[in-house]
């Protein structure tokens, strides 16, 4: 039994019948490198079943103090049933991309049942129209509480159910596992009493250990919080969000947003994409006749490592980036951009010079990050309503080499993150394996044509991919067309 921290506990006190803090992990897999070219269901559910072990959250629920009078403890379900959290569905005919995302989307806004372990995976066949992918591939849907997942054990998700080879090892009989009986409600109030009364005592324990990296996050926090831009501008993204969610994607090379970068110098991969979800966002909003004068702000977590003060563990900060939406010139929009974060005190320290692929090296690739719940649960403690940005771009690296389920060889990796009321827009960067995937999260009340923000993001990149390939010069030019014509099909979602 161990108690949930503060933030984690937050997760599960934000939940509300139309806004949840659920995550769903995408996974598209080609099973024609499985042994025989097959992967049964239930190889997948005894594959899992045999790793829990690595996780023990998969098998712990939430237990709540009587009154809230603490914050709540993970315990073991003793009624665990893992063919409860693993389901196997399939897509009506045709099988197409938008009936996925839509199927994906339904899944995702569902809440998850607090009264079991936190999590649900599904596995989806019938994704026979996908371009680009061999007959017979499918889909796993992994969804999990915000609670369940933090930066340390982000990584666990990935060892559980992936091996680098398309050998899996064949794996022992799973250990016996006794569940331990969860304490009843005198003893949570005892202990709840206990911590209320050491808690002057635990609130030295930081103070004892350095002041660093509490003055760094108090500075982000007054810094790009507490004093909000002079001008910011609402969009449909800033209202009371449904329960209904919509999700959609675009894929991209990751070497076209290296060759990106070079149209201003100094530019990092990150700030390439930033000016490509900018674009996407303007060309959508004069779509709509709603594009505001002044420019829409993202609040985006940035990854701190601080082994001196962490032991080498992950922890984030919050930054809030101008994407300078009104400037209707892409170079000079990615130039501001760049300007922006390196003259930023919050994102030098927080960063460095890494780029996105440099800290995939070092998060897990299911590092997911504070929703947009606690940016606004922390506006509304203030006493102001006012959304806090515009939208937020979330990294979710991944490993740069392939990856393989019983076999089967994963070919795309994306997320489908949590949206809250005046934060109703979230964009989750992917990268894994030389690929880089934009992928957003709404409401359908605010975005009920997603494929129209998605081809504007699409539109977005190949802008900047056209002026990049503009920078060749003499005998380069001629190979500079054909090149941009193979990233266009190659930039596609699996579907497109």
């Amino acid at each position: 039994m161990r108690q949930l921290s503060a933030t984690d506990a937050a997760f599960i006190y934000s939940d509300t019948a139309h806004a949840n803090s659920n995550v769903s992990l995408l996974h598209i897999y080609d099973q024609t490198t499985a042994p025989h070219g097959v992967v049964r269901f239930k190889q997948i559910l005894t594959h899992l079943e045999n790793r829990l072990e690595q996780m023990p959250v998969l098998r712990q629920k939430v237990l709540r103090v009587p009154l809230d009078l603490d914050y709540p403890y993970w315990v073991e379900d003793e009624n665990f049933d893992i063919e409860y959290h693993v389901r196997h569905i399939a897509l009506p005919k045709p099988g197409d991309w938008r009936q996925f995302c839509i199927q994906a989307s339904r899944i995702h806004a569902r809440p998850l049942d607090l009264q079991r372990p936190l999590w649900e995976m599904y596995v989806i066949e019938g994704l026979d129209s996908f371009l680009d992918l061999p007959v017979g591939s499918f889909a796993v849907l992994l969804k999990i509480h915000h609670a369940a997942v933090d930066v340390a054990s982000g990584h666990l998700i990935t060892a559980l159910m992936h091996d680098d080879t398309d050998h899996t090892p064949k794996a022992p009989p799973p250990a016996p596992w006794f569940p331990q009986e969860a304490p009843g409600n005198l003893s949570l109030m005892w202990r709840a009493g206990c911590h209320a009364a050491s808690f002057p005592l635990r609130m030295m324990e930081p103070l004892s250990k350095g002041l660093g990296l509490m003055g760094l996050t108090f500075k982000t926090f007054i810094n790009e919080f507490l004093q909000l831009p002079e001008s910011f501008p609402l969009t449909r993204f800033n209202t009371v969000v449904s329960p209904h969610r919509v999700f959609d994607t675009r894929r991209f090379n990751l070497a076209d947003f290296r060759q990106i970068k070079g149209l201003v110098r100094g530019a990092s991969i990150n700030d390439v994409v930033l000016a490509v979800c900018a674009g996407g966002l303007r060309r959508y909003l004069m779509l709509q006749h709603e594009l505001p004068e002044n420019s829409l702000v993202a609040a985006a977590p940035i990854n701190v490592r601080d082994k001196a003060a962490h032991g080498g563990s992950n922890c984030f900060a919050w930054a809030r980036v101008n994407l300078f939406t009104q400037i209707a010139d892409p170079v000079q929009r990615l130039q501001l951009i760049n300007d922006t974060t390196s003259s930023s005190e919050v994102i030098r320290n927080a960063m460095g010079a890494r780029e996105l692929n440099d800290i995939s090296r070092h998060a897990p690739s299911a590092a997911i990050f504070m929703s947009s719940k606690l940016l606004r649960a922390a506006s509304a403690r203030l006493g102001d309503w006012t959304p806090l940005a515009n939208c937020t771009i979330t990294n979710v690296p991944g490993p740069q080499h392939p990856l393989y389920l019983l076999g089967a060889r994963l070919t795309y990796l994306s997320a489908i993150m949590p949206i809250a009321d005046g934060m109703g827009l979230v964009f989750s960067v992917t990268s894994y394996n030389e690929m880089l995937v934009i992928s957003f999260t709404s409401c359908y009340e605010q975005l009920p044509d997603p494929q129209a923000l998605a081809q504007c993001l699409r539109d977005s990149f190949q802008e900047y991919l056209g002026l990049a390939g503009g920078l060749q010069t003499g005998t380069d030019k001629a190979k500079a067309r054909p090149r941009r014509k193979i990233s266009r099909k190659a930039s596609s979602d699996p579907v497109a």
